[in-house]
């Protein structure tokens, strides 16, 4: 959490002050202690004139690297200007967050803020890409706000690079091989990748490097020189061509107590993950060794520590052997831009294409084949794909069918996002076209989503889990042609009276409103909700007693949510937030 100081120059900024204490969990200080303060705060928040402010700060302004974040807030609370360390120092993003805080108007004069550039000096920390280059910062910056012609190269893909495709501002332009960044064509050429780049001759140059590598190393027993090893990996990776990229460090359990282990986590602060023996000997590896299988119990660590820890990725790097290590890397597939296929899964949420996640829609903009649930999900969620994207309804597909549709995809190296509705894990369909995916070796992942119990919720305007009544809720269904575990049936369900939110049962109501009876008093709200967050919603409210008329009078079909419990509409459950034996969860001085 950054550390905030606030200063108010007169009374008339005590309030503001105190709101923004508060907002920021700052501490109010006075104008004298601005010096004493300096090198240990992370931003100042001046609130006065702007006059008062340059002079406090004028004789500590050393460098914008090094410089606390500086904004000055007029004493009405309408302005919030950005003083001191913009980028670097987050000094412009703070000013938008205080104005958004007291209602104000941001005022920021960072040029490449104002026409919508990329900020360069602020992406190796936002996106943590340290920065391998060599070229002068303030010269690359100078010449890509000045919009000379750049050329953008990219070996992975990630959140940033993301951004950079999304933002891609006109003067910039995205090449495939390096050897297309001619400098009688561009001045300056941004790179992403871990691998390491050099510009051609009279070209300005920024190589940021993504954390997407994933170490897996072995060790001796017990190395005297243990405190070297970590530079030792480096240089190895190195004549290999790779930068220092790891996001994670993996090996076997047996090596936790390793004190080359313990400097890696408590003096290098990286992320160190364990596997057993039995899960590195499952993972086929290029390079296995009797000798290691002999002494730990399976033929590879290095290696199938690196593919295990990158979700099974892609190995950049074999085993390397050192004095007393074994060091390889792997990255995970969803990082890598090569000709490999993938597959999103995404839960669509309920309907609604605005209830789709932000990561969910990510995918859908980035698919070349969007392959959807077209029964359940409006196509209108796949109005946001990429031109020349193929969007398929599998609504008239069988398995088969919808299977060989991705794999022709796949085998060409596109990505694929297969859209199914609500969250893919409750009554989805996903496991059979998983257990497709594992047999043909096929990389995928699951996006969640929203499910239409949760919409059910909001839009009932009704907390499903209320204190001292129920604090329990019960995802089922009815037993229609697929048949239910005895253990859970419907009855033995009922006699816990939590809220129970039953999916595809509309077509089987009255065996659904018999078996409750069973359990639930007949006068126990119910709600029929019938294509939850869609165009044509409707929800119809009533009593367990009347469930299958309600649904029958109005002819509701399979796409119906059926809610059943004294949650719903009840506002007489005291939440324990606001219960008195939880007052401490409060702030000081909150009521």
């Amino acid at each position: 959490m950054q550390k905030i100081a606030v200063i108010p120059v007169s009374d008339e900024g005590r309030i503001l002050a105190e709101t923004l204490q508060q907002e920021f969990q700052a501490s109010v200080i006075k104008r004298a202690d601005v010096a004493k303060r300096w090198k240990d705060c992370d931003a100042f928040i001046f609130i006065g004139a702007m006059g008062i402010c340059v002079r406090t700060i004028a004789d500590f302004i050393e460098d914008k690297y090094k410089d606390p974040a500086v904004i000055c807030v007029d004493s009405t609370g309408n302005h919030v200007i950005s003083v001191l360390s913009g980028h670097v120092g987050g000094a412009n993003d703070l000013t938008r967050r205080v104005a958004s805080a007291l209602g104000a108007e941001p005022v920021i004069t960072t040029q490449s803020d104002n026409a919508g550039l990329w900020a360069l000096d602020t992406l190796e920390e936002r996106f943590n890409w340290p920065l391998a280059s060599e070229d002068d910062m303030n010269a690359c910056i100078f010449t890509f706000v000045n919009r000379k012609p750049t050329a953008l190269f990219m070996e992975t893909r990630d959140e940033g690079t993301d951004y950079l495709e999304k933002t891609l501002p006109d003067h910039v332009t995205i090449i495939d091989d390096l050897s297309e960044a001619d400098p009688k064509k561009y001045r300056l050429l941004i790179m992403v990748t871990p691998y390491r780049r050099y510009a051609p001759a009279g070209m300005l140059s920024l190589h940021y490097v993504p954390m997407v590598g994933t170490i897996g190393f072995g060790l001796a027993h017990h190395p005297e020189d243990y405190k070297f090893i970590y530079d030792q990996m480096d240089e190895a990776l190195a004549k290999w061509g790779i930068l220092p990229c790891a996001c994670r460090y993996c090996t076997i359990d047996v090596k936790a107590d390793e004190p080359f282990v313990q400097l890696l986590r408590e003096g290098y602060n990286e992320e160190v993950e364990f596997f057993t023996a039995e899960q590195l000997a499952a993972v086929e590896v290029p390079n296995p060794s009797d000798t290691v299988a002999k002494h730990v119990g399976t033929p590879s660590v290095c290696e199938a520590a690196a593919i295990l820890g990158s979700n099974h990725g892609k190995l950049i790097v074999s085993k390397i052997k050192g004095k007393n290590f074994t060091v390889a890397l792997a990255i995970d597939r969803q990082y890598l831009r090569d000709q490999q296929g993938h597959i999103e899964i995404v839960g669509a949420g309920p309907g609604d294409p605005d209830l789709v996640s932000v990561r969910g829609r990510k995918m859908l903009e980035r698919a070349d084949l969007i392959l959807y649930a077209g029964s359940l999900v409006p196509r209108e969620l796949t109005l946001c794909s990429k031109a020349g994207a193929v969007v398929r309804s599998s609504a008239g597909m069988n398995l088969e069918e919808q299977c060989a549709l991705m794999k022709e995809f796949y085998d060409k190296g596109k990505f694929i996002v297969r859209l199914h509705t609500g969250d893919p894990c409750i009554f989805g369909a996903i496991q059979e076209q998983m257990a497709f995916f594992d047999q043909h070796d096929m990389h995928y992942h699951i996006t969640p989503g929203i499910s239409s119990f949760l919409a059910a919720a909001a839009e009932l305007r009704s907390q499903f889990t209320i204190p001292e009544r129920t604090q329990t809720i019960i995802l089922t269904r009815g037993e229609g042609r697929t048949p239910m575990p005895e253990k859970e049936q419907l009855h033995l369900l009922a006699k816990s009276q939590s809220t129970m939110c039953i999916f595809l049962s509309a077509a089987i109501v009255d065996d659904v409103q018999r078996e409750l009876l069973m359990e639930y008093p007949e006068d126990t709200p119910v709600a029929a909700c019938y294509h939850l967050t869609w165009l044509d919603q409707h929800i119809y409210r009533g009593v367990l007693k009347d469930l299958a008329k309600i649904v029958h009078n109005n002819n509701l079909t399979l796409t119906t949510m059926l809610v059943v419990g004294d949650a719903i509409d009840n506002r007489k459950g005291l939440s324990e937030l606001y219960n008195k034996h939880f007052t401490h969860l409060f702030r000081k001085g909150e009521k």
